[in-house]
Parts: structure tokens; sequence; C-alpha cells
């Protein structure tokens, strides 16, 4: 197919924004493909490396793969089984740090052969890594002795994004990022104002014409900065994410279009919510932190959990009416649960369907009729302290549809904090309700689950990788390598693939309406971009 875009995916993690958009296909036919990505993190490199490996087989995966994740037999030697595919992938999926000037010079290489063979038919995606204008990165950091703005790296690594989109000169880039940015500054200066100038300008000469994806924008009016947050959760993500998203197409190349219309993300796609994706997974109990010589086993987990009901159903709770006797009833739930359930923190076989309410296209996105076990859906362990307040919380949201705050807690579940009553706490344990899409998942599941308790309150527990892949919209055949805090790590910081999906979508549209010569560069001064 002579009209596929060849794709720099930079800061990758474990793949979302670029699983996204090689999914994307027309008449058939995907329509982007991977050349090169770069991840500096080994084990979320590794994660990148699989699925590019994986994607050299179409939409066959290996028979080895689906018995892997099926439980049937263990992850096979794959340069071994398929040495062509995988050194592919290798070739494709680079461990590099930009910023560290060896490494800056592969991906130089990478990409002068990328533009030599692609021309103008390519795209650069990706974003510097957020924790720098996260909001409560930023809280944190004026704490610390010493600390000054403009001196944190990760601010600046956008500039590494801006050196390769110069040297690489795509017809169009996609650049992803934290809402917080909008707010940020350096030496007095707003960090998106730092970004789009850079975005839009080569040599102090516009180069770039930047596009929102909301289509709240209405055509032919100014755009402001807000105008780039995308919220995922208008585009049947079953997670209120909030991300600016910048897209960027050459001018040179708009200059012989006429009437160029940039196309919108929709936002009317069906609403999806927490229960559309969790409701049908198995069952399970979470585990007891084994300290001070605690058992961990069904009949100890069962003992702890109805011990902590009876408990609660004796503490003040401020409800009325029929809230009250909705929470009243999840509480009674535990209490008569039978010496059948809560056996397992693991879900064996089944749970691969989603609920029937899910929309049809997140479903289809999400599940695998090949599939009959679900992988990586194990629970943690948790303190006792910490079941009793997961279970309050999944009483409340089940008596009132929202998570309860901190001053919702009754005294003597209120952790031993100084500041518990401050404000700074308010959502310290946070259920995720079922009718609602999920909070935005970030890493920081990997520290604890207290900001994602299940809804279930039979269950217990907070949400296994499986659970917050699913939210994050990731296929239930994508896996993450690691162990189980490194898998968390890897979700959180993802770009939820179902939204890159319909990102691309709207970024092929625009690129159909330009004109390209045979694939090759549209100007002369394109040569200079190309690296000697």
């Amino acid at each position: 197919m002579n009209d596929v875009f060849g794709i720099v995916d930079l800061f990758s993690g474990p793949g979302g924004l670029g699983e996204g958009f090689c999914q994307l296909h027309r008449e058939g036919e995907a329509v982007f493909e991977i050349d090169v990505s770069v991840e500096k993190d080994t084990v979320a490199h590794s994660t990148l490396q699989l699925r590019s490996f994986l994607r050299k087989f179409g939409d066959e995966l290996p028979r080895e793969y689906l018995d892997f994740l099926n439980g049937v037999a263990p992850e096979p030697d794959w340069p071994d089984l398929y040495p062509d595919q995988w050194a592919s992938a290798e070739t494709e999926a680079l461990n590099l740090t930009l910023g560290d000037d060896s490494d800056n010079n592969q991906v130089g290489e990478r990409i002068g052969e990328i533009r030599k063979k692609r021309g103008d038919r390519v795209i650069l995606i990706g974003g510097p890594p957020c924790q720098a204008y996260s909001l409560a990165g930023r809280g944190r950091k004026p704490s610390d002795l010493g600390y000054v703005a403009h001196e944190e790296n990760r601010h600046l690594l956008y500039e590494e994004y801006i050196s390769v989109l110069r040297k690489l000169r795509p017809a169009a880039f996609v650049m992803e990022n934290v809402k917080g940015m909008l707010s940020s500054s350096i030496e007095n200066r707003m960090v998106f104002d730092l970004v789009t100038a850079d975005l839009e300008n080569r040599g102090g000469s516009p180069e770039y014409q930047l596009f929102p994806l909301s289509a709240k924008v209405p055509e032919g009016q100014d755009v402001s900065p807000s105008d780039f947050v995308v919220l995922a959760e208008e585009q049947g993500v079953p997670q209120a994410r909030h991300r600016v998203i910048i897209v960027g197409i050459r001018r040179d190349l708009l200059k012989e279009v006429i009437g160029f219309k940039f196309p919108k993300l929709q936002g009317d796609v069906q609403a999806a919510t927490v229960r559309d994706v969790l409701s049908e997974m198995p069952k399970l109990r979470s585990g007891i932190s084994a300290r001070d010589g605690r058992k961990d086993d069904p009949e100890a987990w069962r003992r702890t959990v109805r011990l902590a009901a009876m408990q609660i159903e004796e503490m003040p709770v401020a409800l009325e009416g029929g809230q009250r006797e909705r929470f009243r009833a999840a509480l009674h739930e535990i209490s008569g649960q039978t010496t059948e359930y809560g056996k397992v923190r693991t879900g064996a076989v089944g749970g691969t369907k989603l609920s029937g309410d899910c929309p049809e296209g997140l479903r289809d996105w999400i599940q695998d009729p090949r599939l009959h076990h679900l992988s990586l859906h194990e629970t943690r362990g948790h303190m006792p302290s910490d079941l009793g307040r997961y279970l309050f919380a999944a009483c409340w949201a089940s008596a009132t549809g929202n998570s309860p705050k901190a001053h919702d807690f009754p005294e003597d579940l209120a952790p031993d904090h100084a500041n518990w009553n401050s404000g700074k706490f308010n959502d310290r344990f946070r259920v995720q309700p079922w009718d609602l899409p999920s909070s935005t998942v970030t890493c920081h599941l990997a520290k604890d689950g207290h900001y994602f308790i299940h809804p279930d309150a039979t269950q217990c527990r907070s949400m296994t990788v499986r659970e917050a892949a699913r939210l994050q919209t990731f296929p239930d055949n994508y896996h993450f390598k690691g162990n189980r805090t490194q898998q968390y790590v890897q979700v959180g910081n993802a770009v939820p693939p179902y939204l890159a999906y319909q990102i691309a979508s709207v970024l092929h549209d625009a690129l159909r309406q330009l004109t390209f010569v045979d694939g090759t560069p549209t100007v002369e001064r394109d040569k200079e971009a190309i690296p000697a």
C-alpha cells in the first residue's frame, strides 16, 4: 500500500499511543506502521518490543503466544522460535535515552534512513515524561531543599522531541502531555507557550500549523490553550483522563490545499463506565499482608472481612433513608458470604467477555475470543485495617453512587495521620463507582491501591493490573512485562490505545486532504534535514 505513513514514536512507554495508530485500517489495510519507537525504561521497552514482534504476524497471533496468555504453557524463547520477526522488532523498538549524546546519534541515524525511505509520508508521535508538569508533582517540589524549577530535567525533555521534529520534518506530529502543563511555568514563562512556539517555528519562521482535536472549538474561532485538552471519557474511554493533545501539520503541505478542514474527534461516542469493562471479570478476594505471622488463606480472609463488616455496622454513618438501607444491605452481603466464596486471588478461567451493555466498539477492541483466561488478573495483599476502609468505601459507593470523602469515614476507620482532616487527603481512599468512568489511572497504583478500590464490596480489594489495563482500554491480549509493580507503572503511564486509535483516524482524514508526490519530499530543503 503506497500511501502508508511511517511512525516515529518517542517516549513510547509500553506502546499505548503506537498501538492505537497501528490498529487503524482503511479498506482492510493498515495506514500507519511504526518505523522506530524509543523508550528508555528497560521493562517498558521489553513490553514495547514484544508488542512490536507480535505485530509482525498481523491479526494471527502466534499459537504459542495465545497458549502463554491462556496459561497453557510458559512464555517461550521468542528469538529462538521466530528469529526473523524478533530481529525486526529489535530494529524497530529501541531501548535508548533521549538526551544522551550517544543515544541521540543513534536516533539521528535512524531518522535519516526513515526520511530517505518515506519522504513526507512520516509522522512523529509521543510526548516527554509528564511528571514534572503534573500539578501533584509541582505541589511537592517546592518543599524540596534547593529545588529550582528550570533545573528539573524532565521539564525540558520536550526539547528532545523538538530536536527530532526539526531533523525528521514529518508531514504531521502528535504531542501528548498532562493537563498540568497549561499552568506550569519556567522562569516566569508558561510551559505551554514555550512548547507551542517551538512546535510551530523552525529557524524563526512558522513551519507547522497547530490544531486542537476538540469538536467544541468552532471553525474559525481563535484557539486558547484549554482547547487542546482532550477528555477521554467523551471518546468512549471508561476513564476520566484529561490530557493535552497537540496536532501539527506542516504548512507547506497545506499551501496547495483548497478548503482544507481539520477534522475533529466526534465527542459523541457512547459513554463507557467501570461496570462495562469490569463487571464480568472473575470475582477475586484480596490478600492479607503477611506481617506479624498473619495467615493469608480463604478462611482467614473471610474471617477478617466479616469482622470488619460487624465493626462498621456499629459505627455511626452519615447516611439517611434509602442510602442508609443500601449501605446496610451491602454490609450484610459480606456477612452472609458462604465458605465457597473468596477462595482465589487470581482469575484463572473465565471473565474474558465484557458486559452486554458495553459499547460495541470498545467491547470488540478489548476482548479477544481466542482467550479463555485473563492474564495479570491477580490481587495483592492489604493490611486488615485497610480492608476495613476498603469495605466501608465500597459499601458507601453502593449506597450513594459516589466515593466517600475523608470526613465521611467514621472516626474509628480514620488512619493515624495528623493531616487526615485537613482536606489534603479527601480522596485518600477512593472507590471507583460502577456506573461512572473511573478516575485517571496513574502509576501511583504501583505504590498502593487506595485510589482504586474495587466497587464490589464482597471482593474488598484494590484493582488488579488487568482491571487497570481495561480501564486504560488495552486489549486483553496485551501483555505487560516485569513484576506487578512495574506492570502497574506501565499501565498508568500509557496513553489509552482506544483513544489513540480515534486520534489516528482524525489525523489520517486530515492527511488524506494533502498532496504527496510519489512519497518523496515535496520541497528541496528537505535534503538539509537528513543527517549525513
